[in-house]
C-alpha cells in the first residue's frame, strides 16, 4: 500500500459536491467551509483539492489519452469496434462531434470540481493570517498551482470558457459568462496562479505528491509557451510573441538548474517502484489500494487502455503512422519528411529506441520481459484497429499494482504529469522561434543521447535486442542542415518521439498551428487501411477546441456562447 497525501484526510473533510449539484444539495458528512475554525481542518481543504487529481474515471481521463492522442495521428480509439465508446470515435474522426455528448460535459464538469476545491481552499485560507498558520502562503500557493493545472487542461480543451476564482461565491457561478475573458486573457490568469507558487512554494516538499517551487516553474514554462503563440477568433495562428517565448525559457531555467535530472534510462519513468517519484518526474498523481478511502487511489483513467491478452479493454491503439515515425536513417535520424510513405520493417529498418518503450507488437516483450511476448490476440479488433498496444501507462499483470476491478483492470503506479524532458523540450522550442537554433541543438542532442542509451531493458529472451537501434544526435553538416526551418522540423519531430502516447500531441498541433495539414494528411494516407477513417476530415476553424457543452450551456440559462463551428 503506498501512503500519500491523499490518504490522510479525514472521511469527514472530504468534499464530494461539484459546481452544479453544491447548488441544490448540501454536501453530507462533509465539513462546510464556515465551520473551519483550526489550521487543521483548513489543511483538510488543500487535501481535497489534491485528490480531485486522481478522481478521473475510464470515460474522463485526466491523462488526456482520449483527448491529446486519439484525436491526433498517435492513435486510435480501440476497443470492440466503432459503437464501443462511439463518443470517442465520433472524437477521433471530427464526424458527428457534438455539443450534447456526454463526455464533453463530464470532462468540463470534473475538472471545475477541481478548480472550485482550490477555490474553497483559498477563501478558507483567507480566514487565517500567518501568525495562526505558518504553512498559509505554502498552501495557498498549493492551491493556485492545483487551480491553474485546471484551467490550463480546459483552457486547452475548450478555450472559450467561464473564469471562475475565489472571490465568485458558489450562487454565482452560473452567472459568469464564457466569453467575458480572451484565451490571453485566461492564459495570463493561469500564468499568474503559477507565477505565485513559484515565489511561494518550497523548493522541496516533505510529502510526496505535493507540488513544489520547480513545478510551478515547470507549468508557467508551459502556459507561456502556449500563449507565445497567438490566435484569432477562428483559432488560427496569427503571430508569436518574443516576451513570451523569452519567459518560457526564464522558467525552464529555473527547473533545469535544480536537481532534476533525465532517468538514465527511458524506462524508468514508466516503471512502478523504485523509479517511480524520480529524479525526473517534477509533479506526479499518486495512486494507491486498500487504504481505506472508499474504492482506493487506482489508476482508473487509463484503466480501459489494457490489452486484452493481460486484461480489459484494449483501447488507445497506437497509429501505424506513429510507428513509423521512429524509423531512423543510417545517420540514426527521424526521416523527418518521408517518414510516413512506407511501413517500418522490424527485420530491415533501423529504429529509435523509444519504440520499443512506448508501442508494443506481436512478438515483442509486454513491459521488458522477454518471456511474455505479445501475440495479435492481445487485440479486440485487428481488422480495424490493428495490433500494437500503448506500453507506457500500463504494468505487468505480475505486478502487484496491477488491480483487478471486475471486469477491468488497473494499476497504482504514478502518473506523471509535467517531466524534465517535457520542460527541455520547452525550452528548445522557444529558442528555435526566438532565432537561438544553436542554443536549442544541445538540448534537443541531450534527450536523443538519452535515448540511444536506453537499450538495456530491450532484450528478447536469447539476450538479443528487440529490434534494431540506431539512433544519434543531430550533427550539423552531417546529418541535419541546422538553419531555423529544419530545427523547428526537428524540435517538433523529437517531442513527438519523447512524448508520444502520453496526452499532448493534439494540443502540440494546435499550438503550432498545423492541426488541420497534419491530421487530414493522417486521414489520407491511413484510409486505404482503415475503415474508420472514411469521411474522416478535420475542419479548420472549428475542430480546435471541443463544442461548449450543451447541458453547461443549459446550466448557465443561455448565457454561454457556442464555440465557432458547431
Amino acid at each position: 500500500m503506498k501512503k500519500y497525501i491523499y490518504i490522510t484526510l479525514l472521511a469527514a473533510l472530504i468534499i464530494t459536491g461539484s459546481c452544479k449539484k453544491a447548488l441544490e444539495v448540501g454536501p453530507k458528512g462533509s465539513l462546510n467551509e464556515e465551520q473551519v475554525a483550526t489550521p487543521e481542518q483548513a489543511d483538510g481543504f488543500v487535501i481535497a483539492a489534491y485528490s480531485q487529481l486522481g478522481n478521473d474515471e475510464i470515460n474522463r481521463a485526466f491523462s488526456m489519452y482520449q483527448y491529446g492522442n486519439i484525436r491526433a495521428d498517435d492513435a486510435y480509439k480501440g476497443g470492440g469496434g466503432i459503437n464501443d465508446g462511439d463518443v470517442f470515435h465520433s472524437m477521433e474522426t471530427f464526424v458527428n462531434s457534438r455539443p450534447d455528448q456526454w463526455n464533453y460535459d463530464g470532462i468540463w464538469f470534473n475538472i471545475y470540481i477541481g478548480i472550485r476545491r482550490a477555490n474553497e481552499g483559498l477563501r478558507v485560507m483567507n480566514k487565517f493570517t500567518e501568525s495562526e498558520f505558518p504553512l498559509l502562503n505554502t498552501r495557498k500557493a498549493e492551491l493556485r498551482f492545483l487551480r491553474g493545472y485546471w484551467y490550463l487542461m480546459l483552457e486547452n480543451l475548450f478555450k472559450n470558457i467561464p473564469y471562475i476564482d475565489e472571490t465568485v461565491p458558489a450562487d454565482e457561478y452560473k452567472n459568469k459568462k464564457n466569453n467575458e475573458f480572451t484565451r490571453d486573457q485566461i492564459l495570463e490568469k493561469i500564468a499568474l496562479d503559477f507565477k505565485f507558487a513559484s515565489e511561494n512554494l518550497p523548493a522541496l516538499q516533505s510529502q510526496v505528491g505535493r507540488a513544489n517551487k520547480y513545478a510551478a516553474f515547470a507549468f508557467l514554462a508551459k502556459t507561456r509557451l502556449f500563449q507565445a503563440y497567438k490566435q484569432n477568433e477562428n483559432h488560427g495562428v496569427t503571430g508569436m510573441d518574443a516576451t513570451h517565448l523569452q519567459e518560457v525559457v526564464d522558467a525552464a531555467d529555473k527547473v533545469l538548474a535544480s536537481s532534476y535530472k533525465l532517468q538514465s534510462d527511458f524506462a524508468n519513468n514508466f516503471l512502478p517502484g523504485s523509479t517511480e517519484n524520480g529524479s525526473e518526474s517534477i509533479m506526479a498523481v499518486q495512486f494507491s489500494t486498500d487504504d481505506g478511502a472508499g474504492r482506493g487511489r487506482v489508476n482508473y483513467g487509463d484503466m480501459l487502455t489494457v490489452p486484452q491478452g493481460i486484461g480489459c479493454c484494449d483501447f488507445q491503439k497506437p497509429s501505424q503512422t506513429l510507428m513509423n515515425a521512429f524509423r531512423t536513417t543510417t545517420d540514426g535520424v527521424p526521416l523527418l519528411d518521408n517518414f510516413n510513405q512506407q511501413n517500418v520493417d522490424f527485420a530491415v529498418n533501423t529504429v529509435d529506441p523509444r519504440v520499443d518503450h512506448t508501442i508494443s507488437r506481436p512478438g515483442a516483450p509486454w513491459k521488458y520481459e522477454p518471456t511474455r511476448l505479445v501475440t495479435a490476440g492481445w487485440s479486440r479488433n485487428v481488422p480495424i484497429y490493428g495490433t500494437y498496444n500503448s506500453m507506457k501507462e500500463n504494468v505487468s499483470p505480475d505486478c502487484d499494482c496491477f488491480i483487478n476491478i471486475a471486469p477491468f483492470y488497473g494499476n497504482t503506479k504514478t502518473r506523471i504529469m509535467i517531466r524534465l524532458a517535457d520542460v527541455m523540450l520547452f525550452k528548445a522550442e522557444a529558442l528555435v522561434e526566438l532565432g537561438r537554433q544553436g542554443e536549442a541543438l544541445p538540448i534537443i542532442n541531450e534527450i536523443r543521447t538519452r535515448a540511444g542509451n536506453s537499450t538495456a531493458r530491450l532484450k528478447m529472451e536469447n539476450g538479443t535486442f528487440t529490434s534494431k537501434y540506431n539512433v544519434k544526435p543531430y550533427n550539423p553538416g552531417v546529418n541535419i542542415v541546422w538553419d531555423q526551418a529544419n530545427a523547428r522540423k526537428a524540435l517538433r519531430f523529437e517531442r513527438r518521439l519523447e512524448m508520444a502516447l502520453e496526452g499532448e500531441r493534439f494540443f502540440d498541433l494546435i499550438r503550432w498551428g498545423v492541426a488541420d495539414q497534419v491530421i487530414n494528411a493522417y486521414f489520407d494516407t491511413e484510409k486505404p487501411a482503415r475503415s474508420i477513417f472514411q469521411g474522416a476530415h478535420f475542419t479548420k476553424g472549428r475542430d480546435e477546441y471541443l463544442p461548449i457543452p450543451q447541458n453547461q450551456i443549459f446550466f448557465s440559462e443561455g448565457l454561454y456562447v457556442q464555440n465557432p463551428g458547431y
